[in-house]
């Protein structure tokens, strides 16, 4: 949809979506633009967790606004927060590498916005580890439809009909069922394996793959911890040097002690140099 389109009144554009019933609005509508829609159907949000080995919660999020707004939120708190780039150099251009197909976990995330069953109140969950990256939801599949059904060719079947269709209208997916081959192509391009797709009762998982060569050990060690704290302000100051320490705690999960006495480490190893006043200064990195 063009900006122009969206130029109406609120009421002429809900219409032009088909979300209104005899001028009242439908679920739907709310799920796509309420701020709050968990006021009226509870479990429509997302948790994001960072895992370590079996159970060990790391860190976690919860995802809540309209399904817009999770949408955008969701995949880029996942590649700032949870996950991290293996940085290498070509020909002095820096290259930046994650483990999972951005794109492919996209796709993985819309689906399961638009297909998920509000009704049952269960959010959405993501749960990241360090091989592994597993997107779950409620969700009734077509009858007879099996995991076999969903890896091969297949007609679009939207369990939210029009959830999907404002998702189709902004540009969000496309409406010829080709979402998971979409995800198994951003796979097959990043190097890694094809998904696994898990279908319990009403639950469906998509489990993506780490590529190895992307992955990022983090050591136990306390000696190593500030090392590794370290690296991912590099990360974050190589993004933006504009960032302020408050920022750069928010980003990486941890606290702004912590961010100061490292960045303290890195300003007198001379890594980075502090350029400009407190407002509009800048990081400088020197490596």
């Amino acid at each position: 949809m063009e900006k122009e389109d969206l130029d109406i009144p609120n009421d002429e554009l809900m219409d032009h979506l088909d979300l209104l019933v005899d001028g009242k609005l439908k679920r739907a509508a709310v799920m796509l633009f309420y701020r709050k829609p968990g006021r009226i159907i509870t479990g429509s949000y997302v948790k994001i967790g960072k895992f370590g080995e079996g159970s060990d919660l790391q860190y976690q999020d919860t995802v809540e606004g309209s399904l817009f707004n999770i949408a955008d939120k969701v995949i880029d708190l996942i590649y700032t927060k949870y996950l991290k780039a293996k940085v290498t150099y070509e020909h002095d251009v820096r290259v930046e590498t994650y483990p999972f197909p951005r794109e492919g976990v996209r796709e993985a995330i819309y689906n399961a916005l638009g297909h998920n069953n509000y009704a049952a109140s269960i959010p959405i969950q993501i749960r990241i580890e360090d091989d592994a990256m597993y997107i779950s939801n409620n969700c009734i599949l077509p009858k007879n439809w099996t995991v076999d059904t969903l890896m091969k060719p297949h007609k679009s079947e939207p369990f939210n009909p029009s959830i999907a269709h404002v998702f189709y209208r902004a540009g969000y997916i496309e409406a010829w069922g080709r979402g998971i081959q979409k995800i198994c192509e951003a796979c097959q391009e990043l190097g890694t394996l094809e998904p696994e797709y898990r279908v319990l009762g009403d639950d469906i998982t998509v489990k993506f793959f780490a590529l190895e060569s992307a992955k990022i050990s983090e050591s136990k060690n306390p000696k190593h911890q500030g090392d590794v704290l370290e690296d991912k302000i590099l990360d974050e100051l190589w993004r933006d040097p504009r960032l302020n320490q408050k920022e750069l705690a928010e980003i990486l999960g941890t606290s702004v002690p912590s961010i100061q006495r490292a960045m303290s480490k890195m300003k007198d190893d001379g890594c980075i140099v502090r350029k400009g006043g407190k407002r509009f200064g800048y990081w400088e990195i020197h490596e």
